[in-house]
C-alpha cells in the first residue's frame, strides 16, 4: 500500500496545532526548526521527508535521546513561499532552535541564508540540490543530497545511452530551474548537441496550455521537466492527453509516492533521477534500516523522499552527539564540519572546511506499471 499524503497531512496539522499550544521546547529538549511546504506544490515530498526524519528522531528519543536530551522537530508550514520560509525560520531561531532542517526549494532556502549567518545557526540537509549551496562553501549549510546539476548531467548521459537524439527541456523560471538546467546544457554541449526546445514556465502560476503545443510541434524523443511535483505531473498529463509519447524525465525532487499518485494513469514509464540507493534494495544497511523503521508505521511504504529524510536526520543526530550535552549552534556547526567518512550504512559522507557537499550519489529509475520506482 502506498503512503497516503492526505492521512499524513492530517497528522501534521494536528502536530502543528499542538506546537502552537506549546510553542517552546522544554529546557532539556533540543529544538530543531523545520520551515517547509507541508501544503502547496511540494507537499507530497515534504510529507514523505518528514516520515523518514521523524522515524530516526523517534528511534533516538526512544533510546533516551542525545546525551539524555530529547530531539524536538518543530515543523511550520511555509506553503512553499520563500518569503514565508524566511519569516518562519526567523521565528524558529528566536524560539531557540539549535539548527534549521530540510528547508524545501531553492528560492526558499536562499531566503534563509542571511539568517543563518546572522544567528550563526546551521542548516542541515536542505532538500534542494542547488549548486550555490555547494560552491562556494557556506559555512552554515550542510548538504546531504547530490546537486541538481549532477542529476541533469546524468540524465543527458542516460538519454544518450538510450539512443535518443532529440531532447526538449521545460524548466520552472526560478533559481532552481536556472541552476539545474546548467548541468544538462553543459552535458549536451560536450557532445555537440542542443535542445530542440527549451521553454520556461511561471513558478507561482504554472500554465502549460500554450507550452504543450510547442512541445508537440518540436516532436522531441524525450522531455526533461525541471520543477516541483504538482506542476510537472500536470505538464506530463497534458502532454499525454495531447497524444505525444516522448520519454518524460524529471529530477529527484519528484521522487515521491505523491508524485506517482498525481500522475495517475500517466505514471508508467516516467524516468526520475535518484540521489539515494533503491528503496526496495537489501544491499545496504542504510536502506535496510530505513525499511525497518518505516515498516513500524501502518500503511507506509518506503520512498526516495523518505530516504532523504532518514539520511538528513542521521547526519544531524551524529552532529548533535559530537557537539556534546546542551549543544550550541556554533558547537553543532563545528561538530558537523568535523564529520569525516561518516558511514550512513553503506553510504559515506564527509565534510570539511572546504567541502559541505555531502553525498555524491546519482542514479536513474523508471516508474513501473505497479507505480513503483525500478532501477
Amino acid at each position: 500500500m502506498l503512503f497516503s499524503p492526505s492521512r499524513f497531512l492530517r497528522r501534521v496539522a494536528l502536530a502543528t496545532c499542538v506546537s502552537l499550544i506549546f510553542p517552546a521546547a522544554a529546557s532539556a529538549d533540543i529544538l530543531i526548526g523545520h520551515p517547509a511546504g507541508v501544503t502547496g506544490a511540494v507537499a507530497a515530498g515534504v510529507q514523505e521527508n518528514l516520515i523518514g526524519a521523524r522515524a530516526v528522531f523517534d528511534a533516538v528519543n526512544a533510546q533516551g535521546g542525545v546525551h539524555g536530551q530529547r530531539i524536538v522537530l518543530r515543523t511550520l508550514d511555509d506553503g512553499f513561499k520563500p518569503e514565508k520560509t524566511a519569516e518562519l525560520a526567523r521565528q524558529l531561531i528566536d524560539e531557540g532552535a539549535v539548527a534549521l532542517f530540510m528547508t524545501r526549494g531553492t528560492p526558499n532556502t536562499e531566503a534563509v541564508l542571511p539568517l543563518l549567518k546572522a544567528a550563526k545557526v546551521p542548516l542541515v540537509g536542505p532538500a534542494t540540490g542547488a549548486s550555490q549551496l555547494h560552491n562556494p562553501v557556506n559555512r552554515f549549510v550542510f548538504n546531504v543530497r547530490s546537486s541538481y546539476q549532477a542529476e541533469t548531467t546524468r540524465v543527458v548521459e542516460h538519454i544518450r545511452l538510450m539512443g535518443l537524439e532529440r531532447l526538449a527541456i521545460v524548466q520552472v523560471d526560478d533559481s532552481f530551474g536556472r541552476d539545474a538546467v546548467q548541468g544538462a546544457l553543459a552535458a549536451l554541449q560536450r557532445i555537440g548537441k542542443a535542445p530542440v526546445l527549451h521553454e520556461t514556465y511561471n513558478r507561482d502560476k504554472p500554465d502549460f496550455s500554450a507550452l504543450v503545443p510547442l512541445i508537440v510541434k518540436a516532436d522531441p524523443q524525450a522531455v526533461l521537466f525541471i520543477g516541483s511535483s504538482a506542476p510537472i505531473a500536470e505538464a506530463i498529463t497534458q502532454l499525454r492527453q495531447a497524444g505525444h509519447s516522448a520519454q518524460a524525465i524529471t529530477l529527484s525532487n519528484n521522487a515521491s509516492a505523491g508524485f506517482i499518485k498525481a500522475l495517475g494513469p500517466h505514471a508508467r514509464g516516467v524516468v526520475v533521477s535518484q540521489v539515494f540507493p533503491w528503496e526496495r534494495s537489501q544491499r545496504t544497511s542504510f536502506v535496510r534500516d530505513a525499511q525497518a523503521m518505516v515498516a513500524k508505521q501502518p500503511g507506509v511504504t518506503l520512498t526516495q523522499a523518505m530516504l532523504e529524510g532518514v539520511a538528513a536526520a542521521k547526519v544531524l543526530v551524529e552532529g548533535l552527539h559530537r557537539a556534546g550535552r546542551n549543544p550550541t549552534r556554533e558547537g553543532l556547526r563545528d561538530a558537523l564540519e568535523g564529520l569525516n567518512h561518516f558511514d550512513l550504512g553503506g553510504l559515506t559522507l564527509s565534510y570539511g572546511p572546504q567541502d559541505h557537499s555531502g553525498l555524491r550519489f546519482v542514479d536513474i529509475a523508471i516508474i513501473d506499471r505497479e507505480g513503483h520506482f525500478r532501477r
